[in-house]
């Protein structure tokens, strides 16, 4: 455990170290009036990143596989007992997170099962605490916090008609040979999902666990099969030696877990219960060799690399921490999975968030530079111009000023061709915003919605979830090739300023809605796995197939409309903001130079004054390119640091 903690608390440094730098830079532009409404949002958004950073861990099993008992092992050995629930049989009710979030007390918020009624995702639950049931926990009791914990696996019987009601219950068909209950009550769990808020050291650093109730609840809650599980961080996959792969868990991992493409890193599978083995008739040898050989069948079955297979004692592996036995620990083999988890995962997410930092970081800096380097050009080339007039009569002043003149006209004239560029470029955003826009996709989801309720047979409802889909395909190709008019448009304009004007403009940064596609394929694929299948046809009714499509997959499709509205928009300001400002500058830079010469040529004597003035002006521009350029340096080596203790990094 030492290695996990560590590298996640000199991860936690890192960050704390470039987010003072970034605040180092904001306080910087603040002091020196290079401050703008729209950079200081920027940089707000930036820190915001840093600050809610989140490196999510998931752990999912069927029941009876000690995955319970492997978080108790890996994260809460320490308290010298089992705090989460673990043991034969069925545990983890419901899907459990556990985090922490300093602005509320310790507690166990527990949302309702009877919430699946409504077409409410969790997400957007987790916005109104009112929904939720709150359970206040006290940390320096541990017995209390075990009691506590034993929440979130109450169950309930209800009939079956309100289990399916809520998505719990699918009957199976006759040739399955299950029976249906005689009763007519079946059994499902109190509570749809658990937020645990504990202040674990682990967790006080940004590390969010996620443990999940079986393999059953993967199909029935939504969230955790389109959300949550594939966008984990890391996924431990908790199989056991005495059962090895089954039919399901191969069917689950092939479905819902295997990784995609540039993912394989955060996939670990757990092959749990090795002490199971240790009959006392077994040499060390023969067991090595038969873990050795379940090692193996896993990775084939899988297709998971053999490293990241790991076999474990999670039970042997806790009473070890507990009672101090290294040796015992070292048999049960948990000290190598969490090193191949310190090992992999956290320099994974540290490579993630440096180089989205540095590139927000950067295209910000890179604007300042361009600030100060217009003003100095624009003070260096008065300085030429005032001195060249020394000892010269009125009318060369008069020329010059003449010319000055031409210059603000050329430049007013290609003003009005900004302007004339500023409203196309709000009809192209006005028009990508009629493809992309959150009103465009509500639309689609109404018009979904519509054909389904008028569907009276099964292909008719099939074909209405499918033409949603490919409605909000268009929709983003679409968007995609305003997005790519509008950087062809502003490319060419940032060239004709710079040609023209002398502007120091550079390309327009680049924006490709390419991975919010990717995450659509990926729902759509989900989508054609779970509903377009003959069997969910046939064996839901349509009110339930309608809410659950809109459940899951029409709210799992707005997640991604609102992550890429959200990046349009910065981009959108990032691609307009260098040419407002460095138009403004410039715009400035003409006025002061036109009224310098106004001023000498109604007074000689003013010509020495204003060129001391300016000249003042440029060793205070060259201080800043100096300063910035530091923070700049400061900021890079920063990002680029290896994470290092907290004191080393200070």
């Amino acid at each position: 455990m030492a290695s996990l903690v560590k590298r996640f608390q000199d991860y936690s440094a890192w960050r704390a170290g470039v987010t003072l730098r970034v605040r180092a830079y904001r306080r910087w532009l603040g002091e020196n009036e290079l401050l703008d409404g729209q950079t200081d949002v920027r940089l707000g958004q930036l820190l915001e990143r840093l600050a809610d950073d989140k490196l999510t861990i998931a752990f999912v099993a069927e029941f009876s596989r000690g995955k319970s008992e492997l978080i108790n092992a890996i994260f809460f050995a320490d308290y010298g007992r089992r705090l989460l629930p673990s043991s034969t049989g069925r545990t983890t009710m419901c899907p459990t997170e556990l985090a922490w979030d300093s602005t509320r007390p310790p507690c166990i918020q527990l949302l309702p099962i009877e919430t699946r009624a409504a077409n409410v995702t969790i997400a957007e639950l987790k916005r109104f605490p009112d929904e939720w049931s709150v359970v206040p926990l006290d940390v320096t009791d541990a017995q209390g916090l075990v009691e506590a914990f034993q929440e979130v696996r109450v169950t309930k019987r209800v009939p079956i008609e309100e289990a399916k009601h809520y998505g719990l219950f699918v009957s199976e068909p006759p040739t399955r040979g299950v029976k249906p209950p005689a009763d007519g009550m079946v059994e499902i769990p109190c509570w749809r999902h658990a937020i645990i808020n504990f202040p674990h050291p682990l967790l006080e650093q940004g590390l969010v666990i996620l443990d999940t109730p079986g393999l059953n609840a993967i199909g029935s809650e939504p969230e955790l099969t389109l959300n949550q599980l594939p966008n984990a961080h890391a996924l431990l996959f908790v199989l056991s030696v005495d059962t090895g792969v089954s039919k399901s868990d191969i069917e689950v991992w092939r479905d819902h877990l295997a990784a995609a493409p540039g993912r394989e890193k955060a996939r670990f599978v757990v092959l749990n219960k090795i002490d199971s083995l240790w009959d006392g008739l077994r040499t060390d040898e023969d067991i090595d060799g038969e873990v050795g050989s379940q090692v193996d069948a896993v990775s084939d079955v899988l297709g998971v690399q053999k490293d990241h297979v790991l076999a474990v004692s999670a039970q042997k592996g806790l009473v070890a921490k507990i009672t101090d036995d290294d040796q015992l620990l070292e048999r049960s083999r948990l000290p190598l999975l969490e090193h191949s988890l310190s090992a992999q995962l956290i320099p994974a997410k540290h490579e993630i968030v440096r180089d989205a930092t540095r590139q927000e970081a950067f295209d910000l800096v890179s604007n300042t530079r361009a600030i100060l380097e217009a003003r100095l050009a624009g003070v260096l080339e008065q300085l030429s111009e005032l001195r060249s007039l020394r000892g010269k009569n009125l009318g060369v002043v008069e020329g010059m000023m003449r010319r000055v003149r031409r210059e603000k006209e050329d430049f007013e004239r290609g003003l009005a061709r900004f302007q004339a560029l500023r409203g196309v470029f709000a009809q192209h955003t006005n028009e990508l915003f009629t493809y992309l826009g959150m009103d465009a996709l509500n639309e689609e989801s109404r018009r979904a919605l519509r054909h389904m309720a008028r569907s009276q047979f099964t292909p008719a409802l099939r074909s209405a979830m499918l033409g949603y889909f490919e409605g909000v395909r268009t929709k983003l190709a679409s968007a995609g090739e305003v997005i790519a008019e509008i950087h062809r448009m502003m490319d060419a304009m940032y060239r004709k300023f710079s040609e023209e004007h002398g502007l120091r403009l550079g390309s327009p940064p680049s924006f490709s809605l390419f991975r919010f596609v990717k995450e659509f394929d990926r729902l759509e694929r989900s989508f054609r796995s779970h509903f377009d299948t003959f069997y969910t046809m046939v064996t839901h009714e349509k009110l339930v197939l309608t809410q659950k499509f809109f459940e899951t997959m029409a709210s799992q499709v707005r997640r991604v409309y609102t992550y890429a509205n959200r990046e349009a928009e910065y981009w959108l300001r990032a691609v307009m903001s260098p040419m407002e400002t460095q138009v403004r500058e410039h715009q400035i830079q003409l006025r002061r130079r036109l009224e310098s010469i106004k001023r000498i040529h109604q007074a000689t004597d003013a010509l020495e004054d204003r060129i001391r003035e300016l000249e003042d002006v440029e060793t205070e521009l060259v201080r800043q390119l100096e300063a910035l350029h530091r923070l700049g340096f400061e900021l890079e080596h920063a990002l680029d640091l290896e994470p290092m203790p907290l004191a080393a990094a200070a």
